[in-house]
């Protein structure tokens, strides 16, 4: 064996999902979006009749992916695409969602979570699910004056507080476990 094939299988990447072309994707799309409403057995009929009219995309299309790897049954996976996936899949754009204003955790709030995380870190049987509910359990006032800072916030929610500061108390543990 030469050197550039073990390199090649050195640093070659196992590929986990074989996509097709855009341009066959497209013939895909337009079959499936016609017969969209098809019964199962009309539809089935149409994509014979299909498939054979457009052997020719198909069977460079199956060339390409079985030359990159792909050991399926490709027909089989294209028939799937166009019947489950293309047929159900929108035109339409869906209009991006308005995001709330972030709001950050108090300076003095944060210090304390980690004042807290660098003490108990290194005891036995430490997560921080349970340092959480230690903090919150050692620090009332502080965690009464960050849950007021956040009703005034705009955050009204009580469980939706409490995810937002655990979320916080997890995230400062992950911060410090990762600069180890």
């Amino acid at each position: 064996m030469d050197n550039f094939s073990v390199e090649e299988n050195i640093f070659s990447k196992n590929t986990f999902r074989y996509k097709f072309t855009d341009e066959f994707m497209r013939y895909l799309f337009v079959f499936s979006k016609i017969h969209q409403y098809d019964h199962q057995k009309d539809f089935k009929e149409a994509w014979t009749i299909w498939t054979e009219e457009n052997k020719c995309i198909i069977d460079e299309e199956i060339r390409r992916l079985t030359n990159v790897g792909y050991e399926g049954d490709i027909l089989d996976k294209m028939y799937k695409s166009a019947r489950y996936y293309f047929r159900k899949k929108t035109t339409e754009k869906k209009a991006p969602t308005k995001r709330r204003a972030y709001l950050g955790a108090n300076k003095e709030f944060l210090e304390a979570i980690d004042i807290h995380i660098k003490n108990n870190i290194n005891t036995d049987n430490y997560k921080p699910s349970n340092g959480f509910d230690d903090f919150c359990k050692s620090k009332t006032e502080l965690l009464k004056d960050e849950v007021s800072r956040l009703y005034n916030g705009r955050l009204t929610d009580h469980v939706e507080i409490k995810n937002k500061l655990k979320k916080t108390y997890k995230n400062r543990y992950f911060i410090m476990v990762s600069n180890e």
